[in-house]
């Protein structure tokens, strides 16, 4: 397996989302739309398609959950004990250290659903329907003193938790959708992950690195090199196999999620600095993320 490749088109979709941005012909409010339009109407029928029919073994995915908490605590761990080197004001620091954690879905079910299909996207949505409401719920407190808003709106308003939420509770419940339903649900669950990653790409900024760039290189670092490295350990240790061991590695490399800019942004927190630093693991994540690939398998 040739991971740059593989990956070739998911990359090539992200570069094109900046081009498109970049030629000027849609405006910002078109993308925050297209935004919108993916977040809330595409993803939840990914998710739930992905769910609805799945074999889960709750058994042989907990290590996996297990993995996934162990490294996201770690990388929260680093970004936080840096606190005092750092030299930012309270909202600067709140809205940078998400970098060191948060992952970004979209790119996390393009790069899964690549090498195992359906049952890898089921895999990760396992383990993002742990991982989200956790993330969402640390960011938020660390934003809590510019917040306009509190943790439990944020989880109600996560279209991705719902999707996750109602296909498993179809799975478990025995109930199948009938085929036209199910049909018109994998028309927008297709579209998801092309959009995803064209808006992902709409989304990288570069105009402002030059505020912090120590401080961009420090949470980058964490976020695309020690997180992985963590994370390789914790597989080996809890002898995590096939599917699910793919679904904790390729987690752990993913970039910081679009969302930290836009929660950063809603609670009153440093969103240029945010942005910064999604583009930054964006970009340096289309090295890294086939590095680990390779040295992994």
């Amino acid at each position: 397996m040739n991971p740059t490749l593989i990956l070739l088109p998911d990359f090539a979709l992200i570069l094109f989302g900046y081009g498109l941005r970049r030629s000027a012909q849609f405006d910002d409010a078109f993308w925050r739309g297209i935004e919108k339009f993916i977040y809330f109407v595409l993803f939840p029928p990914l998710l739930f398609r992905a769910l609805v029919k799945a074999h889960l073994d709750f058994v042989a995915s907990t290590p996996m959950l297990l993995a996934g908490l162990g490294f996201t605590a770690f990388g929260l761990m680093l970004g936080y004990i840096a606190r005092p080197y750092l030299k930012l004001s309270p909202a600067s620091f709140a809205s940078g250290i998400q970098a060191a954690f948060r992952f970004n879905s979209y790119v996390g079910f393009a790069i899964i659903g690549t090498l195992d299909g359906q049952a890898g996207i089921a895999a990760i949505a396992l383990l993002f329907g742990l991982m989200i409401p956790l993330v969402n719920i640390v960011s938020v407190s660390l934003l809590a003193h510019h917040a306009q808003g509190n943790i439990l709106r944020e989880l109600a308003s996560n279209p991705l938790i719902g999707g996750i939420i109602v296909g498993l509770a179809c799975n478990l419940a025995g109930i199948a959708p009938p085929y036209w339903v199910m049909h018109a649900i994998g028309a927008l669950a297709d579209a998801a992950l092309p959009m995803g990653l064209i808006s992902v790409g709409a989304g990288l900024r570069f105009s402002t690195w030059s505020r912090h760039p120590g401080v961009i290189a420090y949470w980058s670092g964490i976020k695309l090199v020690a997180v992985p490295a963590c994370a390789s350990l914790l597989v080996s240790w809890l002898d995590i196999s096939a599917v699910y061991r793919d679904a904790a590695l390729i987690m752990s490399t993913l970039p910081a999620a679009t969302s930290c800019y836009i929660l950063a942004v809603r609670m009153g927190g440093d969103g240029i600095l945010a942005a910064s630093l999604v583009t930054a693991t964006t970009l340096g994540g289309m090295l890294s993320i086939p590095l680990w690939l390779a040295y992994w398998y």
